[in-house]
C-alpha cells in the first residue's frame, strides 16, 4: 500500500468511509437488497452452496476480502483479484424458472444491480453511522465506486447519489420476494453453524453474524423491509441508528492489534497526507 499506488488513495472519500465503518453489516445489507432481484438471487443460489454454513461464511469473507483489496491494495493487486472474480462469474449460468430461459450471472443487468446495492449500502450506513459527509462527498463516493464497477466489467454505473437513487427507484417494479430471497433473509438473521465452523471460526465472527444480519435488515429502505413482510417502525429505526453510531465509535477506538492491517496502514497514510501536498490519488 502506498499513497499513490491504488484505485483511490488516502484523500478519497472511499478510504474515509471504509476505514470508519464495519464492513459486515454493509455487505449483509447489500446481499439482502440484491436478493430482491429474482435473477440475481437465483443466479447466486443455483451456483453457490448457500445451505452449507461454512461455504456461506467463506463467500461473505471472500466478498469482504475483495472489497479490501480493491480499496486499499495496489492497482495491480486490485486488477488481479478482479480478474479472478470475472473469470469465475463468466462460467456461471442461471435458470429463470418463470420463463425457462438461461442467463449469464455476469450480464450487465445483474452486475449493475449488485454494484448499486453494495454502493448504496456502504454510503447509507456511513451516513447513518455519523461519518461526516457533505452532499459533494456522497456524490464523490458514488463516482469513485465506478472504478470498482469497471474492475468487474460493469459499464455505465451511476455517478452521483441522485443517479443511484433514481436507479434503485426505477428497479422497484422488477423486484419481488422469491423463495430464494426468503432463504437469504433467514440465513442473514438466523445463520446456522456447523460444529466444525463453531470450533474453527473466530468466536467474534460467529457470534456477531446474527446481530449484524439483524442490523443490516433494520437499515434497509422501508419499501424493501415491507417487501420482506417486516416493515418495522420508529423504534426499530432509532435502535438501528443508535447501534450504527456505537459501532463506528467502537471501530475508531479499537486497539491497533485488533484492527485489520490494511485499515491501520490506510489510517496512517491518511494522517500523513494531511500535511503533504501532491499525495492525492484520483485514478
Amino acid at each position: 500500500m502506498s499513497a499513490g499506488g491504488g484505485l483511490f488513495g488516502p484523500r478519497s472519500v472511499t478510504w474515509r468511509i471504509h476505514t470508519e465503518t464495519f464492513g459486515w453489516p454493509a455487505m449483509l445489507r447489500a446481499s439482502l437488497l440484491q436478493a430482491l432481484h429474482p435473477r440475481t438471487i437465483r443466479g447466486i443460489a443455483q451456483n453457490c452452496l448457500l445451505d452449507d454454513p461454512e461455504a456461506a461464511l467463506n463467500r461473505l469473507r471472500g466478498q469482504l476480502d475483495f472489497v479490501a483489496v480493491r480499496t486499499f491494495g495496489t492497482r495491480e493487486q486490485a486488477e488481479r483479484a478482479a480478474r479472478r472474480v470475472r473469470e469465475t462469474h463468466a462460467r456461471l449460468i442461471g435458470l429463470d424458472p418463470d420463463t425457462g430461459t438461461l442467463f449469464r450471472v455476469d450480464d450487465q443487468d445483474n452486475l449493475r444491480w449488485a454494484h448499486c446495492a453494495e454502493t448504496s449500502s456502504r454510503l447509507e450506513l456511513a451516513l447513518r453511522s455519523g461519518v461526516r459527509l457533505s452532499a459533494g462527498d456522497a456524490d464523490a463516493y458514488v463516482a469513485e465506486q465506478r472504478r470498482s464497477a469497471e474492475l468487474v466489467g460493469l459499464r455505465d454505473a451511476p455517478g452521483t447519489r441522485a443517479e443511484l437513487a433514481d436507479y434503485l427507484d426505477g428497479m422497484r417494479p422488477l423486484l419481488s420476494v422469491t423463495d430464494e430471497a426468503r432463504d437469504a433473509l433467514r440465513r442473514s438473521v438466523s445463520p446456522r453453524f456447523s460444529l466444525r465452523l463453531a470450533l474453527l471460526a473466530p468466536p467474534l465472527a460467529v457470534g456477531s453474524l446474527p446481530a449484524a444480519g439483524a442490523l443490516a435488515f433494520a437499515t434497509l429502505p422501508p419499501w424493501a423491509r415491507l417487501m420482506y413482510g417486516c416493515p418495522g417502525g420508529t423504534a426499530a429505526e432509532y435502535a438501528a441508528h443508535t447501534a450504527l453510531k456505537a459501532l463506528r465509535v467502537t471501530a475508531m477506538a479499537m486497539p491497533e492489534r485488533l484492527v485489520a492491517p490494511e485499515i491501520t496502514a490506510a489510517r496512517g497514510l491518511m494522517r500523513k497526507v494531511t500535511d503533504m501536498s501532491g499525495a492525492d490519488v484520483a485514478a
